[in-house]
C-alpha cells in the first residue's frame, strides 16, 4: 500500500475526535510544579503561584468544559482552597511519622514517601474534581498513578490523616469513602462489584470508617459494603459485605510447612 493512502487512511480514522495530546505533558508539568511550591522551603511563592496560573489557564482552554466565563473563575476557586488542602497534607505527613517505624524525619515522608506523594496529588486533584474539571483532575491522578503506582481516583473521598505505606498496587475507586486515621498498605483494591455503566452516579466503591488498618492485597468491593471502625483486615482477604465494628477479619487459608527427609 502506498505511503500516501496509509496516510489518508490514518487521518480518516483521527479524525472521530479532536485530541491535544499536549495537554497530558502540561498537566504532569503543572503537578509537579504545584507539588514543589507547596513543599520546597525555597520555593518563591509568588513567582511560583504566578507561573502556576498561567499553566493552569493554558490547559484549562483544552480541558474546561464550561462556558468561557466560568472556567476563567476556577483558577481563583482552586487558588483559595490550596491552605486548607496543605493543612490536610500536614497532618497525613505526622501521622505517617507516627506510624511508621521506618520513617526517620518528617523531611523523609515529604520527599520519598510514594504514599504522601500519592495522597498529596489525590488531594489536589480533589478540588478540581469538585470544580468540575475532570479531565484535569484524571491526568493528575494518573501522573501520580505513573510515579507511584497507586491509583487513587481524584472522586474519592477522604479524611485527613490517611496513611498509604509501601503505596505500589493500591486502588481506590471514584465513590470510595474514607474517614479518619485509616491505614492502607500494599496492594489494597476499595473497588466496585459492577462496572455497568448506567451506576456512573450510584455508589459503587465501599465506605471505610475511623480507626480502620487494611492489610495489604485485601479486596474490598461494593458501594453497599462499610468496613465498621476500629477494625483490622488482614492480609489477603476478599469482601463484598459489610464489617462490623471492632471486628478483627483474617483469611483462613491454611499454609502448611513441611519438613524435608534428607537422604
Amino acid at each position: 500500500m502506498a505511503k500516501e493512502i496509509i496516510i489518508q487512511n490514518i487521518a480518516a480514522l483521527k479524525s472521530h475526535s479532536s485530541i491535544n495530546y499536549g495537554i497530558k505533558t502540561q498537566v504532569e508539568t503543572f503537578t509537579e510544579k504545584l507539588f514543589y511550591t507547596l513543599f520546597d522551603t525555597n520555593a518563591s511563592l509568588i513567582e511560583s503561584i504566578d507561573e502556576l496560573e498561567m499553566l493552569f489557564r493554558k490547559i484549562s482552554i483544552i480541558s474546561c468544559k464550561k462556558p468561557k466565563d466560568l472556567c476563567e473563575s476556577v483558577w481563583s476557586q482552586f487558588l483559595e482552597k490550596l491552605p486548607s488542602v496543605l493543612e490536610m497534607l500536614n497532618q497525613d505527613a505526622e501521622y505517617i511519622l507516627e506510624n511508621d517505624p521506618a520513617s526517620n524525619s518528617i523531611e523523609e515522608v515529604y520527599l520519598a514517601y510514594p504514599g504522601f506523594y500519592a495522597i498529596a496529588i489525590y488531594r489536589l486533584s480533589h478540588e478540581l474534581y469538585c470544580l468540575d474539571m475532570l479531565l484535569f483532575s484524571r491526568l493528575m491522578s494518573e501522573y501520580a498513578h505513573q510515579i507511584t503506582g497507586t491509583d487513587i481516583h481524584a472522586g474519592a473521598t477522604i479524611a485527613s490523616p490517611f496513611f498509604i505505606d509501601h503505596a505500589t498496587g493500591i486502588v481506590i475507586g471514584e465513590t470510595t469513602v474514607i474517614e479518619k486515621h485509616v491505614k492502607l498498605y500494599q496492594g489494597v483494591t476499595l473497588g466496585a462489584l459492577s462496572v455497568s455503566k448506567d451506576m456512573k452516579n450510584a455508589k459503587r466503591h465501599p465506605t471505610v470508617e475511623k480507626n480502620v488498618c487494611i492489610y495489604a492485597n485485601a479486596t474490598i468491593l461494593g458501594g453497599e459494603t462499610t468496613i465498621g471502625k476500629n477494625s483490622i483486615i488482614g492480609g489477603n482477604t476478599w469482601i463484598t459485605k459489610s464489617i462490623p465494628a471492632k471486628s478483627i477479619v483474617t483469611n483462613t487459608t491454611i499454609t502448611e510447612v513441611k519438613i524435608k527427609e534428607l537422604k
